[in-house]
């Protein structure tokens, strides 16, 4: 008797779990159909997370005197579960220019692979080295091309020109490009990292002080973002060569 006791129980218990998740199902449903009604009559406010900010990233790059530096976050998330904390965004074009990838994990593996091959077969055909402007451009028509099934992506490029002089470029996802002589950032707490640029920014700063700059700049700026964190690397890129220092943040 006691066994037919628990068996209706478990059952009655599996039916309610089974009505309580279709019911779950049916309100989803129904308020995604009618978010415009929900908002107005019970006041909710939905918000829908862009697809940049899916995996989570924060890049930021710095004009220096005669050196350019580039940094980024370590974190590679799903929205807010951490997946990896070595998850590279900064990629090597030549000894003397960088690009930084912000947005969909997948899109950065995808675009750097392309820009790899790119720029090896600027090499082989030009027989010189690819410039941080021909590299803008490029990647501005690679993105532009695909407009209307993008890449998820938004670039940040950092170098030194044929006279030794910084060069620093952002774009959207559909390749805008922007150029600019003091600092870009792209990633998902572009707020934070704007404001800790323009208040530790200074013209004409050694390549100490401009890691010593970037450096701040970043962690204070992902130490308040939930999307990206988990340390990052500095990459400052002078005329004799590049130096690259790794950066231990906040785990968590």
């Amino acid at each position: 008797a006691r066994n037919k006791k628990g068996t209706r129980n478990e059952t009655r218990e599996r039916k309610d779990q089974s009505h309580l998740r279709i019911s779950r199902e049916l309100f989803e449903y129904y308020v995604s159909r009618n978010k415009s009604i929900f908002s107005r009559r019970y006041r909710i406010k939905f918000e829908e997370m862009s697809i940049l900010e899916y995996n989570g990233a924060a890049i930021i790059a710095m004009a220096g005197k005669n050196c350019v530096g580039i940094a980024s976050d370590n974190r590679l998330g799903i929205q807010a579960q951490t997946v990896a904390m070595d998850f590279k965004k900064v990629f090597k074009i030549t000894d003397r220019l960088y690009v930084g990838l912000a947005g969909l994990a997948t899109d950065v593996q995808t675009l750097e692979q392309m820009l790899r091959f790119r720029n090896n077969l600027y090499e082989l055909r030009e027989e010189r080295k690819m410039s941080p402007k021909v590299l803008s451009n490029l990647l501005s028509h690679l993105l532009y091309e695909k407009r209307f099934g993008p890449w998820f992506v938004e670039p940040v490029i950092a170098g030194l020109d044929d006279k030794g002089n910084p060069y620093l470029s952002t774009m959207d996802l559909i390749g805008a490009q922007c150029e600019t002589k003091d600092f870009v950032v792209s990633g998902t707490c572009t707020g934070n990292m704007y404001g800790m640029c323009e208040t530790l920014f200074r013209p004409n700063m050694d390549a100490e002080d401009l890691f010593e700059t970037l450096a701040q700049a970043l962690m204070s700026s992902t130490d308040r973002d939930a999307l990206s964190g988990w340390g990052g690397v500095v990459h400052i890129i002078t005329p004799e060569g590049v130096i690259s220092r790794e950066l231990k943040g906040r785990q968590d």
